[in-house]
């Protein structure tokens, strides 16, 4: 018995020296290990390509051995050999998801660092650009996975000409204090009475002497049906007021605001048009429908004088005007992206508050993309529970959805966006509350392409219902082809996003998803009519090496390339959804046949098939695209890139947050478009080339005149790769929406007509300047105080010193400039600039407007113009 104890007891202490010895390392300390990423140049000796580099400091409590790899997201680009031999390697896995990997030499003790370097192509323009969400994996001897530790990863500022720049095409000129300063120079500050009483323009406004003042004493009427244009005044009146004006079904005609019908038409319009006419004992808004009777009171409401909103003014008063007024367009249009980053329901809700008081009347919203899956959808769980959420994978093979756009290592994370989805209840909430703003909502759901965040989740259940013995089921919504090889890389570099198009699970997939999003259409009240179905950037050489889709062709010889088996799902879609009587909306690839050169020629197949495609691309030499599918017989939506991709960046500053593969998207870019001659407005490449229009525009296609009708609207677009929240999505947005909200809606410009380069141009920068003064001395104020405010964007100041003095001015006349020249930060405090003035050494300079919104900082000096001029010089 002794012994059988001794026995337990030398057992017990072995087994207690193994556990000790088999202890796993604590890895925490390294999110203390300093990582710092910096653009080394733009110009190597490859063409097209960077130079970028990595220092680690290690301040972790152990040595930096080869047990790791570093994880994190940045612009897709692909890697290629780095300068010479380094101790790491930059390796891409799938979409924007790359690693670090150690090589068999790497060693960094305690206290040390290590540089490396590596190689893409394609320059790098923005600090944005650099690594996000990063973190360590550590890696037990058997290669598990041990620990995940996050770090920071510092991004150097760019500041040289080889950063600054892109490559030797690049010809955007960098936008210094003193680049702003020449640009703003022909802009001048008006007088109040010389702005746009309304944006976006009313079609016809005519003022006469005299005011109305509206306070507590008057009520609001309104005719039968209109009850909800009535409460949503009298909503908005109390929160600019605090007063509670009463909502009444008797009419007497005085200290009234009238709403009513009519059977009235403006230009010829007979949907969503009204009449304003502001009296000295009424104010009469006549509606063509309840939406024009909206819209009228969105009128009112943009007239109260901004003064009313500062004080909580109890009375308001209006001068006395008669407007009649119809859109231009009955087809105007926010997308939104939900996909890539997820924006909540409290800041969709925002949005269309928002796009509504700007008259827009149609709301895109992108429930899918690669990167997310963002609705609920009963019967199937894994689409929220799987592709509603990002995490760190073993494998990008693995049914998971990897990191992307920083969102980190863990879902849900704080602070990232790469997580969440909109439940059922949330969704028909969102369509109610569009319902009451005249908002139709056009759901989403991207197929062929863009389709990662459907084969995953549907790839989790195949799975888990196979384990459950389950087959039949498992493969009743399957997406992909299991013995598919084929190979491509997507437009953002995924490897795996494409589904099959020869599967009839695909197909049933769908029809799944668009029944359960119409049920929730009739529990708000609505029937599902159009919906979208993305159809863009299907990748070269999928379904190349497809057994099923091999299959389909030989079963179909007219499609002769597996490119355009892209046109064979877009019509079995159409077969599938027949009955559903639906407008099937999509990108303009839906509308097209690839040719083996590339090109693209408009498909006849789909016309009059209620398909509608939205054409972005008026760049690249298909400037024309657009033209030459509404003359083909497509009802169309114009939606170009150049003029209305509110996350393209607002300029070329490094700081300036945004994607630039187009270019870039100012506020008079959407502005300043000409939808029936968009030749006379797409001036300059993506690369900030001037276009020489008379050559290169010679031979393309024009709109013929029979074919104007076909252009039903425009879209604007707001993709959310690089946008993380409420705050970023409405910088990126505002002030743009204005000028997209003044092409959608306003007539036709007079600019617009005239065919004289000289004389065209002369006129857009004369009407540019009043609309550029309202929005700084009406409409940006406003924004401070509508919904309790919103994050709009002020320009930063253009400045420049000469002899000794300081010259500065705004892209927006009649925004305030105050400047320091003791290193302090500017404020409303600080001296206000009115007239040039002696500096010595480094000024700062802000823009603000009456609200007291500012601008970021500008510094200049004789010394940072003189290395402007050096790096401007020294570029391309």
């Amino acid at each position: 018995m002794k012994n059988l104890v001794l026995f337990a007891f030398f057992l017990a202490s072995g087994f207690l020296t193994i556990s000790c010895s088999s202890k796993k390392t604590d890895y925490s300390s390294a999110k203390n290990i300093k990582i710092k990423w910096e653009l080394i140049s733009n110009f190597v000796d490859v063409e097209n390509a960077f130079d970028a580099r990595f220092v680690f400091e290690n301040h972790a409590n152990f040595a930096l051995d080869k047990n790791w790899k570093l994880f994190f997201n940045i612009g897709p680009r692909p890697i290629i050999d780095p300068p010479s031999p380094q101790k790491a390697s930059v390796q891409h896995i799938n979409g924007d998801w790359y690693q670090l990997v150690p090589n068999a030499d790497f060693s960094l003790p305690q206290h040390e660092s290590v540089e490396i370097i590596y190689r893409g192509t394609e320059g790098v323009l923005k600090e944005s650009d650099g690594p996000l969400g990063a973190y360590f994996v550590f890696y037990n001897e058997d290669g598990s996975e041990a620990q995940i530790v996050e770090v920071d990863c510092e991004i150097l500022p760019f500041t040289r000409a080889e950063q600054l720049n892109k490559n030797t095409e690049d010809k955007e000129p960098v936008p210094t204090s003193e680049y702003r300063y020449h640009n703003n120079e022909g802009l001048e500050v008006l007088s109040g009475d010389k702005l746009l009483e309304i944006i976006p323009t009313p079609y016809q406004i005519k003022t006469t002497s005299g005011s109305t003042n509206v306070d507590e004493k008057w009520s609001i009427f309104h005719e039968d049906g209109l009850d909800n244009e009535a409460g949503y005044l009298a909503e908005k009146l109390k929160a600019i007021t605090g007063v509670n004006f009463k909502v009444d079904t008797k009419l007497s005609g005085n200290q009234q605001i009238i709403l009513k019908s009519g059977n009235i038409q403006v230009n010829g319009v007979k949907k969503e048009a009204y009449y304003l006419d502001v009296k000295s004992q009424s104010i009469e808004i006549t509606g063509s429908d309840p939406a024009g009777v909206f819209y009228g009171v969105q009128s009112l409401i943009a007239m109260i004088p901004i003064s009313v909103h500062q004080e909580k003014s109890t009375s308001i008063s209006f001068d006395h005007v008669s407007i009649q007024d119809a859109p231009r367009f009955g087809f105007r249009a926010l997308h939104t992206d939900l996909g890539r980053n997820f924006q909540t329901k409290e800041t969709i809700m925002r949005n269309l508050d928002l796009i509504s008081f700007y008259k827009l009347n149609k709301f895109l919203i992108y429930l899918t993309e690669d990167e997310g899956w963002r609705l609920e959808i009963p019967g199937l769980p894994e689409l929220t529970e799987v592709g509603g959420q990002r995490e760190h994978t073993s494998s990008y093979h693995d049914p998971v959805l990897h990191p992307a756009y920083g969102s980190g290592p863990f879902a849900y994370g704080e602070g990232s966006h790469g997580s969440g989805f909109l439940t059922r209840n949330d969704f028909i909430e969102i369509l109610k509350y569009a319902k009451a703003r005249h908002i139709q909502i056009i759901p989403e759901l991207n197929f062929p392409g863009h389709a990662r965040s459907s084969i995953k989740p549907m790839e989790a259940r195949y799975e888990r219902l196979m384990a459950e013995g389950k087959e039949k089921e498992a493969n009743e919504y399957r997406l992909v082809d299991p013995d598919d090889k084929s190979v491509y890389i997507s437009a953002q570099s995924f490897k795996d996003n494409v589904v099959s198009v020869a599967r009839e699970s695909t197909y049933r997939f769908y029809k799944k998803v668009m029944d359960e999003i119409s049920l929730m259409y009739e529990e708000a009240g609505l029937k599902l009519v159009d919906i979208h179905t993305g159809g863009d950037e299907v990748a070269e050489g999928a379904w190349t090496k497809s057994p099923l889709a091999a299959e389909v062709m030989k079963a179909n010889p007219e499609y002769k390339d597996p490119k355009n088996l892209q046109a064979y799902f877009f019509k079995r879609l159409l077969e599938t959804l027949k009955d559903d009587n639906y407008t099937i909306h999509g990108w303009e690839e839906v509308a097209l046949l690839k040719n083996v050169d590339g090109s693209y020629d408009p498909n006849p197949e789909f016309v009059g098939k209620n398909v509608i495609p939205y054409v972005w691309n008026n760049l690249y030499g298909s400037q024309d695209l657009s033209y030459r599918i509404a003359n083909a017989g497509y009802d169309i939506v114009m939606c170009p890139v150049s003029n209305f991709y509110f996350d393209l960046a607002y300029d070329k500053d490094p700081k300036e947050p945004g994607l630039y593969w187009a270019g870039f998207v100012r506020t008079r870019d959407a502005w300043g478009f000409a939808p029936f001659d968009l030749f006379k407005t797409t001036t300059h490449a993506a690369n900030g080339r001037e276009i020489n229009r008379e050559v290169e525009y010679k031979d393309m296609v024009r709109l013929k005149p029979e074919a104007r009708k076909h252009i039903l609207g425009v879209e604007a677009q707001l993709w959310s790769e690089t946008i993380k929240g409420r705050d970023m999505i409405e910088y990126y947005m505002l002030p743009k929406l204005l000028g997209f909200a003044e092409s959608a809606w306003a007539r036709e410009r007079v600019w617009e007509t005239i065919d004289n380069d000289e004389k065209r141009e002369k006129s857009m920068d004369q009407h540019w300047n009043i609309f550029a003064n309202t929005l700084a001395q009406q409409e940006l104020p406003r924004l401070s105080y509508l919904n309790n405010g919103y994050n709009y964007r002020i320009p930063l100041p253009g400045a420049i010193i000469e002899d000794g003095k300081l010259f500065a001015n705004i892209e927006f006349p009649g925004l305030d400039l105050y400047y320091t020249n003791d290193g302090s930060e500017p404020s409303t405090s600080s001296n206000k600039y009115t007239e040039p003035i002696s500096v010595s050494g480094e000024v700062k300079i802000k823009a603000f407007d009456v609200s007291g919104k500012a601008s970021r900082v500008v510094v200049t000096s004789p010394e940072q113009q003189k290395i402007d001029i050096e790096n401007r010089n020294n570029s391309n």
